[in-house]
């Protein structure tokens, strides 16, 4: 089984945004309700400017998407992103499921074969 999502900077993309607990959260965040940066900087014990950065990592990943709304930018989630990430994902486990139970099969051939 090959694992291919598409575009491996796209992936990587992803990958790397995901892989910072403040950006899971800003993820988790807008995926239940578009919020505007200035709200989702008010969550976090870190500078307007950082949480910009985080949220300009997501954006480059298509994880989320900015729009100015007034004055305000507001930040949406991209589910879409996210479930191309947990179809790769899941991908993987299936690749790692079909290991296991071959090692299981070559194990209980092993197994049979000793207790004749």
């Amino acid at each position: 089984m090959v694992v291919q999502m598409g575009n491996d900077d796209a992936t990587d993309r992803i990958f790397h945004a995901l892989a910072d607990a403040t950006r899971r959260d800003i993820v988790t965040r807008v995926m239940q309700r578009p919020l505007s940066v200035s709200a989702l900087a008010a969550g976090y014990a870190m500078s307007f400017a950082a949480v910009q950065k985080h949220v300009a990592a997501l954006e480059r990943a298509d994880l989320v998407t900015k729009r100015r709304q007034g004055r305000e930018q507001m930040v949406r989630g991209n589910p879409e992103a996210v479930r191309r990430a947990a179809r790769l994902l899941d991908e993987y486990e299936a690749i790692w499921r079909g290991r296991i139970d071959r090692m299981h099969d070559i194990i209980n051939d092993d197994d049979e074969g000793e207790s004749q």
